[in-house]
């Protein structure tokens, strides 16, 4: 018989356990746990055994791992007792619950959840799977407990999230897109949930156009991808490439890329009927990868063996999907992974765990997993020929930092994210010794007005970053407004017009 198993020994619970996928009920590509492909693995004599005994032996090992079983010595166990029921006692006894997202709970989640267990002096760290592939559990034993303490996490899609807070089955949601305004409406009794105290950017991710390597294809315009994943173009022929029937592969209606790709790339129109959905990104990722004629989505950890495509909007250049791109949000297919908290959490660990995620040692378990974190890590970047001459003297000597001040149309307030990206770069400029004198701002703006209402709104934008780096002790060198020069999305949408209206942050090289 064969077994479908990882390989990644020492590094993964699974694969320590000789974990076999194969006994799934859907076919996996992937480890669930470190996403290795998985290998196939002929054994010399079938495995008899039931899913009884698969459960006992599972718990026997747990038991020896951790030293105890339900808060018991395993020996004085009742009889019967199995890890379908030790998992059933974890949850009951969970210190920490979260659901939502499969992209944020897949592999992020339990790798930030033993990550947190660890700084808080757990031991004997495992992620054992729960009862289904799209649930973990990360136990952790505490100094001075006899008893693991549990953190469970249910990854059944973005929109779980918001039902299981309102149901208070769990303490943090995870999600792959903001919340929506009904949803905020039906959890209006735990508190505002877009605001800096119950809405929480986890990380940032791009949503990778994804096509197989052997297609000559290197970029298409945001309209050309939503006409091929609406139907209206059908053969390759049509965008440039070589001629094929094109073969549409998307995740499934739970997912919180499906949602982020409809919102930023459907605009309203229906997914075209032919298209094959997925509820695991690997599997899609790994059926792209397998045919000629494919296009699909993923997140960008599971571009994998596929090829990514540079994507671009009436007026800007196409970019491909990177950590400066995304992380600037110039990326036309970014997008944020959030954390979702009650206001006032009855749960002492929930306001933790959340401080951990978003701190410096969270945020590089964040970049670990293949998305791109909020830590600051100034990045060269080549100017565009079309720039103001003023534009290309000042950057000349200098690398830009990855985050972006963007505003609402008429609006002085900068978002959730833009608070902690302030106390971020103070953070940065105080390990630098305080050279504030080398921070430069930029500011930018749509072309809904005249080109000089442009290059005063572009102008304030900046000025009131500039305050607000002021109150944090640092004193920009150069504070700029462009007015509508280099768009980096279409003024022809709304969305597009938000990304514009923009302050960049560069940093002089010493």
């Amino acid at each position: 018989m064969t077994q479908r198993i990882c390989t990644n020994y020492g590094k993964c619970v699974l694969a320590d356990n000789h974990e076999d996928f194969a006994l799934e009920k859907k076919v996996m590509t992937y480890c669930p746990l470190c996403d290795r492909a998985l290998s196939e693995v002929k054994t010399p004599s079938p495995r008899k055994a039931n899913a009884i005994l698969s459960d006992v032996i599972l718990a026997v090992v747990l038991s020896v791992l951790l030293g105890i079983a339900d808060g018991r010595d395993w020996i004085n166990a009742p009889q019967g007792a199995n890890a379908a029921e030790l998992r059933a006692t974890q949850k009951q006894n969970a210190i920490l619950r979260l659901a939502g997202s499969d992209i944020v709970g897949d592999s992020l989640g339990p790798a930030l959840a033993e990550a947190f267990l660890k700084t808080q002096g757990a031991t004997n760290l495992q992620i054992i799977p729960g009862s289904n592939p799209e649930e973990k559990i990360v136990l952790g034993v505490f100094p001075g407990d006899a008893a693991p303490s549990a953190i469970t996490i249910a990854a059944h899609g973005s929109a779980t999230a918001f039902t299981a807070l309102a149901e208070e089955t769990c303490d943090i949601g995870m999600a792959a897109r903001r919340i929506k305004p009904d949803e905020a409406a039906k959890l209006a009794t735990l508190g505002n949930m877009t605001s800096a105290g119950s809405e929480h950017i986890l990380g940032l991710d791009g949503i990778a156009v994804i096509v197989n390597a052997s297609n000559r294809l290197s970029e298409l315009r945001k309209d050309e991808i939503r006409r091929i994943f609406t139907g209206d173009i059908t053969d390759w022929s049509q965008v440039g490439s070589s001629h094929g029937a094109i073969k549409i592969y998307a995740r499934d209606d739970q997912s919180g890329a499906f949602d982020a790709f409809k919102g930023l790339v459907l605009a309203g129109k229906p997914l075209a009927p032919s298209a094959r959905r997925f509820e695991d990104s690997n599997a899609l990722s790994e059926a792209v990868s397998g045919d000629p004629n494919g296009i699909g989505f993923v997140s960008m950890p599971y571009v994998h063996n596929a090829k990514s495509i540079a994507v671009s909007e009436k007026g800007t250049k196409a970019l491909k999907p990177t950590r400066l791109t995304i992380a600037t949000e110039d990326y036309p297919l970014s997008k944020r992974l959030y954390l979702y908290t009650p206001a006032t959490a009855r749960n002492k660990f929930t306001q933790m765990f959340v401080e951990f995620a978003l701190s410096t040692q969270g945020q590089e378990v964040i970049a670990a997993n293949g998305y791109v974190s909020q830590n600051i890590l100034p990045a060269a970047q080549t100017v565009s020929d079309t720039a103001p001459e003023d534009y290309k003297l000042l950057t000349m000597n200098a690398e830009r930092l990855p985050m972006d001040f963007r505003f609402q149309a008429g609006e002085s307030e900068q978002d959730n994210k833009a608070r902690t990206d302030l106390d971020r770069i103070a953070a940065l400029i105080a390990d630098q010794g305080g050279a504030g004198d080398q921070i430069l701002l930029f500011g930018f703006a749509d072309d809904s007005g005249t080109s000089e209402e442009s290059q005063i709104l572009s102008l304030s934008r900046a000025k009131i970053v500039e305050s607000q780096l002021i109150q944090r002790g640092i004193k920009p060198a150069v504070v700029r407004g462009f007015g509508s020069e280099l768009p980096v999305a279409s003024n022809y949408t709304n969305e597009g017009q938000e990304m514009n209206r923009r302050v960049e942050i560069w940093i002089r090289k010493k």
